[in-house]
């Protein structure tokens, strides 16, 4: 197997964005088989080679580019041949915005770009395809999303903004009884508007971003089960060992083993200081 990273430093607006990054890997004979655990995003692939085989909590699907939508558990991805796209990191209020619908009809799916009704995005991977380069390739990215946010007719509640915001910050350790008292609203009322918009519920959104820090520090091969335990307010042990269950189907050590032995989480954790408390 081989893999070829290309980094690239996209300039797509704030909030809509996490990253775009290509890649361009082979695996000739034995499939290459990766674990993708839910990361607080949806995913765009835009691939223009072999197509990926998935299989999480929505089914099993089979695809070379598509939209994931925000998961709540992990989904195993497999492929023989040759690979090679742009991953796009999207923010799931960024979704809403782009797509024009509710981030909660892609929840636990994935999407293949020409079931979107978005013939800009369905066409993106041929076109990327026939560019000369990496930078030309980022740079179609980035203008395409541009102009379906220049035509975009639908923006979050401002609500639903600054909950996701607290959340985000807080690597999701935000009572939902908290958010609905700083947005002036009631708590059914915001489950029904965050899920809709975010596509999971406060609670399970924040559950997803606690595993995200929880995972981003494992991997940093330095702080110990308990410390990660007790620096991402897990009650002990074993919650934390039970969350990684649910939400990756695995231990934290054999996830930590998955990683370093080259079946890792295609979604890297975002850098940030270890062992910090959220605001």
């Amino acid at each position: 197997m081989s893999v070829t990273p290309v980094r690239h430093t996209h300039r797509a607006p704030a909030g809509v964005v996490r990253r775009h990054q290509g890649y361009d890997e082979v695996s000739p004979s034995a499939p290459l088989r990766r674990r993708e655990a839910p990361h607080g995003a949806c995913t765009l692939i835009l691939s223009w080679a072999d197509p990926l085989e998935m299989a999480g909590p929505g089914g099993r699907a089979r695809s070379a580019a598509f939209l994931a939508g925000m998961h709540d558990g992990a989904v195993v991805t497999a492929f023989a041949g040759h690979q090679q796209g742009i991953q796009v990191d999207l923010t799931p209020l960024g979704v809403l915005r782009l797509l024009d619908r509710p981030t909660a009809t892609l929840t636990n799916r994935v999407v293949p770009l020409d079931a979107l009704e978005e013939p800009a995005l369905a066409a993106l991977p041929e076109r990327l395809a026939h560019l000369p380069d990496w930078p030309a390739r980022h740079a179609l990215v980035d203008a395409t999303l541009a102009d379906l946010l220049d035509r975009s007719r639908t923006s979050p509640d401002p609500e639903v903004v600054h909950s996701w915001d607290r959340l985000t910050r807080a690597r999701g350790r935000v009572a939902v009884s908290t958010l609905a008292a700083e947005t002036g609203w009631s708590r059914r009322h915001l489950l029904t508007r965050f899920r809709d918009q975010v596509g999971l519920a406060p609670t399970t959104a924040g559950r997803v971003l606690r595993f995200r820090e929880a995972v981003r520090l494992l991997v940093a091969d330095g702080p110990t089960i308990a410390d990660v335990a007790a620096a991402c307010g897990f009650a002990d042990h074993s919650h934390l060992v039970r969350e990684f269950r649910d939400l990756a189907g695995v231990t934290p050590s054999r996830y930590v083993q998955e990683w370093w032995a080259g079946f890792p989480d295609v979604q890297d954790p975002e850098p940030g200081p270890l062992l910090t408390s959220p605001p």
